[in-house]
């Protein structure tokens, strides 16, 4: 049995490589900073040990190869353990080409907004057919127990990121995955910390481009003009366009409160418009795989939602809390879209995390208050170390724009200005301190204190 050791295992990738690992026999151990559920607790269930800190260990000794995760860089104490004494390593996308996706039919979802939602409805449409998919995805998928499994051959659902490989590969993690079919939601300017513009990630996308067999299929957004672009400089797969602009089959358009694709009507299982077209590249992703687009449509009532978009948390007095991944202007003001949408008689709550590298460095600046417009009220957490000012960044926002340095500050303020009929959502890419059942717990006090039932 071949032991690998996973530098930066609790990473959603990280830890879903390594519950791949272990359930195709791999003795499989880690170690990573403090971890939280819910990727400690998918660890655990595993039964895959995990050693807290990056000093050097027996475990990381004994593996036959070192799998190291790209937030790890040279200077870790680890990494250097590893280099000094010429162990075999390599990376997390390079493990997984070579270990796990051979013989697999590979169907990637890429693109900067929807691909936890895309990917995990797809593994949903193939599931719900018999086909057991295997899956990687960066979330967790209400319709399956963890982010990751084998599945049974050959269909493989994988969320396709561009972030770098690893300290020693800076090409973007899509390119080692060799997708048959190959999703592309859309494409924006995002990860500032490693691309310096919109078209170095465009020459990342169509290096993934050229990994497509000319057998194989992409599914391409036709309303996004970079997609456009970086299909313009070469294509030697079929396209599937969809999309307001597409033609024929691939054509999505509004059908009353519903939506239609290609003359096939369909309730898109979450809100908003960026969800029916996750929808519409989902159903031509899984159609392209060999699934028939009316048995899509049926599956499509039984999709679970993925956890942490538009996720409800709990409701306190009528005042409901929802949990959202948005972390990028588009994503946020398509959150909020959504939203007022599905209850437009209802006050909307902003509350925002700007963890994401990109977003502490301010890159978005009056986009992200452009973004904030459709909610009365934007709560926002300025730790130190935010570098950008946000009242200054935000100012058209007004009196609307309350901000807190911390958690518990931040939550307080938005449980006093709540009340019943209000809709909170909470917006971060990370934990958020764990906001949402502090708010929970505000909201019943301040109830409490107002004389009404909670």
């Amino acid at each position: 049995m071949n032991h690998i050791h996973i530098l930066g295992i609790g990473g959603t990738f990280m830890a879903g490589l390594a519950v791949l690992a272990r359930e195709a026999g791999y003795a499989v151990t880690g170690q990573d900073g403090p971890l939280y559920p819910p990727m400690s607790d998918v660890l655990a269930d595993a039964g895959i040990e995990v050693i807290e800190g990056y000093a050097p260990c027996p475990q990381a000794e004994a593996a036959d190869c070192v799998v190291i995760g790209n937030a790890l860089s040279r200077g870790n104490p680890a990494v250097e353990a590893v280099l000094n004494r010429s162990q075999p390593y390599t990376s997390g996308p390079a493990w997984l080409a070579r270990h796990i996706l051979p013989g697999r039919w590979v169907i990637a979802v890429a693109g900067t907004h929807g691909k936890t939602t895309t990917a995990s409805l797809i593994a949903w449409l193939l599931e719900a057919a018999g086909l057991e998919p295997g899956f990687l995805i960066g979330g967790l998928p209400g319709n399956f127990k963890g982010s990751a499994r084998l599945g049974r051959a050959p269909y493989f659902v994988i969320e396709a990121d561009e972030y770098d490989t690893a300290f020693f590969d800076k090409r973007s993690k899509f390119v080692h995955f060799g997708p048959r079919t190959l999703v592309l939601n859309n494409l924006e300017f995002d990860h500032a910390d490693i691309f310096a513009d919109l078209a170095a990630i465009e020459r990342q996308f169509h290096h993934l481009i050229r990994t497509v067999p000319g057998n194989g299929g992409i599914i391409a957004n036709a309303d996004d003009p970079a997609i456009d672009r970086v299909l313009a400089e070469g294509c030697w797969s079929e396209r599937i366009d969809f999309g307001e602009s597409a033609s024929a089959d691939g054509r999505l358009s509004r059908l009353g409160e519903n939506w239609q694709l290609g003359g096939h009507a369909f309730t898109a299982p979450l809100p908003g418009r960026h969800n029916a077209m996750n929808t519409a590249a989902a159903l031509l992703a899984a159609r392209h795989a060999g699934l028939p687009l009316a048995e899509g449509i049926q599956a499509l009532d039984g999709f679970a939602g993925v956890a942490r978009r538009l996720q409800p948390r709990g409701e306190v007095n009528d005042i409901q809390v929802l949990d959202d991944f948005a972390h990028h202007p588009t994503a946020i003001a398509a959150t909020l879209s959504a939203l007022r949408e599905a209850a437009p008689q209802r006050r909307l709550f902003a509350v925002l995390e700007p963890r994401s590298n990109t977003m502490r460095a301010g890159v978005h600046g009056k986009a992200l208050a452009d973004a904030l417009e459709g909610a009365e009220a934007v709560f926002m957490l300025t730790e130190p170390g935010l570098h950008w000012d946000a009242r200054d960044t935000l100012a058209e926002l007004g009196s609307r724009l309350v901000t807190a340095e911390t958690v518990t500050a931040l939550s307080q303020a938005v449980a006093t200005a709540a009340r019943p009929g209000d809709t909170i959502v909470v917006m971060s890419n990370g934990a958020f301190g764990g906001i949402h059942a502090q708010l929970l717990d505000d909201l019943k006090a301040q109830a409490a204190c107002n004389g009404e039932t909670a």
